[in-house]
């Protein structure tokens, strides 16, 4: 475990819209993480990217100090100003070894998120971890880093009551629909089909909203959420001239520009001077500061959320003890599983050469004997040899493992 390391920008330490700067849109993600495996001694690596947090996970050699970490954020070339590059390397969290990987797992278990006890946090990981795996950005050491990421999470989930009634930012934004009384008829505007709109567009279906309109890039996606909630899909381009009027506004999308501006909130409005709900969950903000500040709107986003958020961590704390203590077992556990697996990658030529051996003995060194005998001395020999080469391969192996359980 001593090359995995973490380099960890999140909302304990920096506000939300500021993260937004860190966002790697999917176009762009494998050509900057190709470009840290080019010019970096990095041999895997995957990036999670979520509504608090953006981390990159990976495997080198060199120390992560902020010479490094300069170097890394330069070569990601996010067009950064230098002020907002001094910023982030002064206010990044860094981790090695042990450390990092205990922050994985933390992670994955929703003890670092924005609302403990979370479960999107283990499957935003999983996704971002094989998303950049089927690119061919990890091998082997991550897959196994990811194997016990996935079963310590699942272990916090069942064992302990961190995540009973979990109050995510989804279900925190919905509470505060819900407050509003709206009614249901309410005619809602959906901007972005991804995971974040269809859980809380979820929420709102199961409660018996039924007016959506959904707008998103991906055509064909909007049209898959549309058929889930018996609404319209159109494709975003069509909000500039949607001209039907709306009560609400969901939106969160993954764009690192503003969707609704001053420009076309008021094509949106259509001259409706009435109060409407804005809940905008994305990353940086879809909504433009001055469409809420010109406008009367209640306006729901995530750093609103923070306050709840806390209150949630201090109920939890008790949890989170627990949670601990099935952490800690599970990197004693991988200790074995990793020194296990070194000597399975070590000893994976064994059952070759010995296969040479074998066939180099009997086609070679004495093949002309062999050839004198007869048929059924030759059998026997053969059988003789089949099982001596099987022996020889498990035998070294069984040891193997037998030595490190003793020493374990």
């Amino acid at each position: 475990m001593e090359y995995l390391k973490v380099i960890a920008f999140t909302h304990h330490h920096l506000d939300l819209q500021s993260l937004g700067k860190l966002v790697i849109c999917d176009q762009s993600l494998e050509s900057r993480l190709q470009n840290i495996r080019t010019q970096l001694p990095v041999s895997e690596i995957f990036y999670v990217g979520t509504c608090n947090r953006v981390e990159f996970i990976f495997l080198t050699k060199e120390k992560t100090d902020k010479e490094f970490v300069t170097k890394f954020l330069r070569i990601l070339d996010m067009g950064l100003p230098e002020e907002f590059l001094e910023r982030f390397i002064d206010n990044v969290s860094v981790y090695e070894n042990e450390e990092a990987f205990n922050h994985l797992l933390r992670t994955s278990c929703s003890l670092e998120s924005l609302v403990v006890g979370e479960k999107e946090i283990l499957a935003q990981i999983r996704k971002a971890y094989e998303n950049c795996r089927d690119a061919g950005f990890t091998g082997d050491y991550m897959r196994m880093i990811m194997d016990r990421v996935v079963k310590t999470a699942k272990e916090v989930y069942t064992h302990t009551n961190i995540s009973k009634n979990p109050v995510s930012v989804v279900s925190l934004a919905y509470r505060k629909l819900k407050e509003l009384n709206m009614c249901g008829n309410s005619r809602i505007l959906i901007i972005g089909a991804g995971e974040t709109n269809q859980n809380i567009a979820k929420y709102l279906n199961k409660h018996k909203y039924s007016n959506f309109s959904i707008f998103n890039r991906t055509l064909s996606k909007a049209k898959t959420l549309a058929a889930e909630l018996n609404g319209r899909a159109f494709d975003l381009n069509a909000l500039e001239n949607f001209n039907e009027g709306f009560d609400v506004i969901i939106t969160c999308t993954g764009s690192t520009e503003v969707i609704i501006t001053e420009k076309l909130y008021s094509k949106l409005l259509n001259g409706d001077k009435s109060k409407k709900v804005i809940v905008d969950l994305a990353i940086p903000n879809d909504v433009d500061p001055t469409v809420v500040h010109n406008n009367p709107i209640h306006y729901i986003e995530v750093e609103s959320l923070k306050e709840v958020a806390r209150k949630n961590i201090q109920e939890r704390y008790k949890e989170l003890v627990h949670a601990e203590e099935i952490i800690s077992t599970n990197i004693a556990e991988f200790f074995y599983v990793l020194k296990q697996r070194r000597i399975e990658l070590a000893m994976q030529e064994v059952p070759k050469k010995i296969k040479e051996i074998k066939n180099t003995a009997m086609n070679g060194v004495f093949a002309d004997e062999i050839n004198q005998l007869d048929d059924a001395s030759r059998e026997v020999l053969e059988r003789v040899m089949n099982y001596m080469e099987k022996k020889c391969i498990s035998v070294p192996m069984i040891m193997a493992k037998e030595i490190l359980v003793n020493q374990s």
